[in-house]
């Protein structure tokens, strides 16, 4: 345990435990008071890129949402009856949209048996199994 003795100092070993104190006070004070805040080029990329990256991740979700398919209604979807055919030397997809819907216009009926078939031009072989719409 440390005892302490107060002694009644002279002017001048007062000035020089002013000096001391005021010395110690500014030495804490330096020692307490902080740098300037220095951003390396790391820092930098941090606090430019991390923002950047999470505002395109909210762009990119936000574009997902909005272009996301449309669900149908519970309704089932509406089927067109269709014949199997099959085509006959000479025949073209023309003549057969003609003869088995002869009330449509041969242009929507070619349109309708390549979408049902999957075919990639309106050529058709002797000997080929295709879906017509009837009419």
């Amino acid at each position: 345990m440390a005892h302490a003795f107060a002694a009644p100092f002279s002017a001048p070993q007062r000035v020089l435990l002013d000096d001391l104190l005021g010395a110690c006070d500014a030495a804490q004070s330096e020692s307490v008071r902080r740098p300037k805040l220095r951003l390396t080029r790391r820092g930098r990329f941090v606090l430019i890129a991390v923002p950047v990256f999470l505002a395109c991740l909210m762009l990119l979700a936000g574009l997902t949402a909005l272009m996301s398919p449309a669900r149908a209604g519970d309704s089932a979807p509406v089927t067109t009856p269709a014949v199997h055919v099959t085509v006959q030397q000479g025949q073209s997809l023309w003549s057969v949209a003609a003869q088995y819907a002869p009330d449509r216009d041969p242009r929507v009926v070619i349109g309708e048996i390549l979408e049902l078939n999957g075919l990639d031009s309106a050529r058709v072989m002797p000997g080929q199994q295709l879906l017509v719409p009837k009419s």
